[in-house]
């Protein structure tokens, strides 16, 4: 098990910081066989967190790659895969690794687990950056807690690992059976600190944990819009802190009601004009603008604007 260290100052942690840019293209290898013996034989990729999957999860944070392929037997899952079994059955993550990368051909793959709940988008940028023009190295893996390795949080050169997995098999024969450090072990690799990125789920406590840590006040929120987004297939990023903003003013200037409706009414205002996170923007301001007017002209001392000057009075016959 990777420890879990609660959340905090996301320093050092690659899963912090701004979303930046997306990086360069690679592929995604998602290990999701085993016998899950601590979960007692438990179907690990499918147990729930947070309402989704594990292997779900992890197919969100990987969702950039050109081709993702997940190491297994086939199943349902929220956004397309390939699939892949090694051989034999049950040969071990050296064997799953191998029968992964004969379906991937970008020059960078990300090597994940299939029981990283708190693995995301911004991770794996931050694992493929290091790959970068210029670098050298031949992979970027995370390490955890207590400064473990975590090649299964990792990204490498795919020329770098079809080399090794080449030594390997001419050496040994086979690939079943082997440790992934006999490959990793060859590698040069640059270790980035992440300790949540890399927590996994070996036990039932370690999903307990996790299923905890969702839902405390902090992280309740984006989990459950990450969960909606997953589940309705969207793939945008919007400022929450507006529509929360949004909700309240018009729940407290119009009526508790109109809260949820008017976010829905702004979501279905941004669809028609074309989507993304600045059409969602506009519409909420132009909503907060409307419910705060609403708003004024209920207070006693709300006055309407006054009239330009030199304008007539009102000469209506009814007025008066």
């Amino acid at each position: 098990m990777t420890e879990y260290q609660p959340p905090g100052d996301s320093s050092g942690d690659p899963s912090g910081g701004a979303c930046g840019d997306p990086g360069p293209a690679y592929d995604a290898v998602v290990l999701a066989g085993g016998a899950a013996r601590r979960l007692g034989g438990a179907d690990k990729p499918g147990v729930r967190v947070g309402g989704r999957a594990l292997l779900d999860r992890v197919l969100t944070a990987c969702a950039g790659a050109r081709t993702t392929v997940v190491v297994a037997g086939p199943r349902p899952t929220a956004r397309p895969v390939i699939w892949a079994r090694e051989e034999p059955p049950g040969g071990g993550p050296l064997a799953a690794l191998a029968a992964g990368l004969r379906h991937t051909t970008a020059d960078r793959v990300v090597l994940l687990s299939a029981d990283l709940p708190f693995l995301d988008r911004r991770t794996v940028r931050g694992l493929l950056a290091p790959l970068g023009h210029g670098a050298t190295a031949d992979g970027v893996l995370l390490t955890d807690a207590d400064g473990r390795d975590q090649p299964l949080v990792a990204a490498y050169r795919t020329a770098s690992l079809r080399r090794e997995l080449a030594v390997l098999t001419g050496r040994h024969g086979d690939l079943a059976g082997l440790p992934l450090r006999r490959l990793t072990g060859s590698l040069d690799l640059t270790r980035i600190p992440g300790p949540v990125a890399s927590f996994d789920c070996d036990t039932w406590d370690d999903i307990a944990t996790a299923r905890a840590r969702i839902r405390e006040h902090g992280h309740v929120l984006d989990e459950w819009i990450s969960a909606v987004k997953d589940e309705l297939g969207i793939d945008l990023d919007v400022d929450t802190g507006v529509l929360l903003d949004l909700a309240r003013d018009a729940a407290h200037g119009v009526a508790r009601p109109a809260a949820p409706l008017t976010t829905f009414l702004v979501g279905y205002a941004a669809a028609h004009a074309g989507g993304g996170p600045e059409a969602v923007a506009e519409a909420a301001r132009k909503a907060t603008a409307l419910a705060l007017r609403w708003a004024d002209e209920d207070t006693p001392d709300a006055t309407d604007p006054a009239p330009p000057a030199g304008t007539a009075p009102e000469t209506r016959p009814d007025a008066g």
